[in-house]
């Protein structure tokens, strides 16, 4: 195969790249800048540079078709929200490309938190108690409603602008700096005590070809995961598939989903329309043969299986030593890398240029760096510039399906 990989700034793009790349396929890699990590693996045939597909979407479909036409491409794989886009243009890309990932339509319901508790409730999937808030009143009564909340817009992602008054993060957010919309919505949940558990899946056809089930032992700012454990998939394989049937039975693509164990109950919480971290756990003929669809049951990563972002992991040691170093230390020691056996350090070593990437734009957008290293390819409910009649009233549809 020839396949484009977008949003190569992410580790678990890397990943992708590595496994596909190691297999013998033709692996071009793009993102906004050149300095994303994983254009610079020596697993890659190539790699490009394409137009923020949030703020310049018409050059960003432009660019990708150069892409396509130059490396002669037959396949693009998305791994963050610039997904939305593609999706949403996907009669203007090359024509014969496959694109792997869902429709817009099956997205969008997915990522809006208020459409996706609607489709987990139809499917027959546990969720917290959920209340939809559209302006600073409507959020105050909300949060009176539950001794212990957890809010947080319907379009966010990666543990940021999180409100609550329990656990970690409780004061992090004042709920002065909160300002829900009817078109920016909130959530309000009583806060669900437990760990958090995630998921990876590969979907080919409407059905879960491989399950990564996982915990994040270590977090960075105790939002994103650094360190990554495999756990039991046994229950997360059959709500995801539950969800998957109810989404679209013939949806092919990467999904991750986020639950709450409560006392050994599983809560969806949210959904990520794309891959994470949990890939990295998958070996690379197990994940192959999932994308290629040729399984006879999903492929399941075993419990126990250990990965680490090593420099995160040294990083957080010092960045808070009384509760991290002797874990991270212990982790250092004896967790492998996400880049263990690759043989790929140089890709790792551009690490720090999404840092540098993500403080341009928070700097532009006065916005936190954890927020800004995303910010030119998230996409946050708006209509996309060219996006079809159908999928502007697939939109209008999402928005009216909010809990």
């Amino acid at each position: 195969m020839r396949i484009l990989v977008t949003s190569s700034r992410n580790t678990f793009a890397l990943d992708l790249i590595r496994k596909l790349g190691s297999a013998g396929n033709y692996v071009v890699a793009a993102d906004t800048f050149a300095g994303a990590m994983g254009s610079h693996s020596r697993f890659l045939a190539a790699h490009e540079v394409t137009a923020s597909p949030r703020f310049e979407t018409d050059q960003f479909i432009a660019d990708v078709n150069r892409i396509v036409a130059a490396h002669q491409i037959d396949t693009i794989i998305p791994t963050f929200e610039e997904a939305f886009y593609l999706a949403a243009r996907v009669a203007d890309l090359s024509e014969g490309v496959r694109l792997f990932t869902g429709s817009f339509s099956a997205l969008a319901q997915l990522h809006d938190k208020g459409s996706f508790q609607r489709l987990v409730e139809r499917a027959g999937v546990p969720i917290p108690e959920t209340v939809v808030v559209s302006d600073e009143e409507e959020l105050h009564e909300a949060i009176a409603r539950f001794p212990q909340f957890f809010a947080r817009a319907v379009y966010s992602r990666g543990g940021v602008g999180l409100l609550t008054n329990t656990g970690p993060l409780a004061g992090k957010m004042a709920v002065e700096d909160c300002h829900p919309t009817p078109e920016q919505p909130w959530l309000v949940q009583p806060f669900t005590d437990g760990p958090m558990i995630c998921t990876y899946s590969v979907i080919v056809n409407g059905r879960v070809t491989a399950q990564c089930t996982y915990s994040a032992p270590e977090q960075w700012a105790h939002s994103t995961g650094i360190a990554f454990l495999a756990e039991d998939s046994t229950k997360t394989l059959e709500y995801t598939q539950k969800l998957v049937d109810e989404l679209d039975p013939t949806f092919t693509g990467q999904l991750s989903f986020d639950f709450v164990n409560h006392h050994g109950e599983l809560y969806a919480i949210e959904c990520n329309p794309r891959p994470t971290n949990g890939v990295i756990l998958l070996e690379t003929a197990e994940f192959l043969k999932a994308f290629s669809g040729e399984v006879d049951e999903p492929i399941l990563v075993h419990p126990g299986v250990e990965r680490q972002v090593r420099l995160a992991v040294f990083a957080d040691s010092f960045a808070e030593p009384v509760k991290h170093l002797k874990t991270s230390l212990h982790d250092l020691l004896h967790v492998h890398d996400i880049g263990h056996g690759w043989h790929d350090s140089l890709a790792m070593m551009w690490g720090p240029a999404a840092l540098v990437h993500g403080a341009k734009l928070a700097d532009g957008h006065r916005e936190e760096l954890l927020k800004a290293m995303g910010a030119d390819i998230v996409w946050n409910g708006e209509p996309i510039t060219g996006m079809t009649d159908e999928d502007a009233a697939a939109l209008m549809n999402v928005h009216a399906q909010r809990v």
